[in-house]
């Protein structure tokens, strides 16, 4: 409609790209990462023919372990508990896989289809000083040999509530709820000024 008011989607760390620079260093590099979408899902569980839909619409099997995630930092099935899990799409993909698994499992009454994909910020956290930043605000053992990549957990950080997903040795990504993500960049700002220069337990 001519004239329209075009209203812009907004994230709660906008404007924070210049601070979160600077407050990385060779030891450590924080970023927000763009938007994407993100589906809540729940079903019975263990449900096969769930697992199989599931893998056929959307190309990625559910993780049945606890505390793991298959993919990528794109494209991702991430474990939330016994029957529910994170879906992480291309943005403006939620909405199409919501409807293809709602049409795949039109008798289940145990489906839900959600999506999710405005109410977390995303901040990727990655260097030789990451897990020692972590330590510092999570009580998790969060050493390479215990929590490796394609691990995650919902966890505590610094008072915030958080899903910590393990990318790679160094890399990690920490999802926040939106109306904490200030408060946990706030934190992350205050914990790098405090970050020894040393080795990293990486080394170790």
């Amino acid at each position: 409609m001519a004239g329209e008011l075009q209203l812009e989607q907004r994230q709660p760390l906008d404007g924070w790209a210049d601070a979160l620079a600077t407050a990385s260093s060779h030891a450590l590099r924080i970023q927000v990462i763009p938007g994407c979408g993100v589906v809540n899902l729940r079903g019975g569980a263990p449900d096969q023919g769930l697992v199989t839909d599931v893998q056929r619409l959307f190309g990625l099997e559910l993780p049945l372990e606890p505390n793991r995630w298959h993919g990528d930092e794109c494209f991702a099935a991430i474990w939330l508990g016994p029957d529910e899990w994170l879906l992480v799409v291309g943005d403006e993909e939620a909405g199409r896989i919501e409807e293809m698994l709602r049409e795949a499992r039109p008798m289940d009454p145990w489906l839900s289809v959600v999506d999710v994909s405005h109410s977390w910020t995303r901040i990727s956290l990655a260097g030789p000083g990451v897990r020692d930043l972590l330590a510092k605000g999570c009580a998790l053992d969060l050493h390479p040999e215990v929590f490796p990549a394609g691990h995650c957990a919902q966890t505590i950080l610094a008072k915030s509530r958080v899903l910590l997903r393990a990318v790679d040795r160094s890399s990690f990504e920490a999802w926040v709820r939106n109306s904490f993500a200030c408060y946990a960049a706030k934190w992350l700002l205050d914990a790098c000024a405090q970050l020894p220069v040393r080795e990293s337990l990486l080394s170790d």
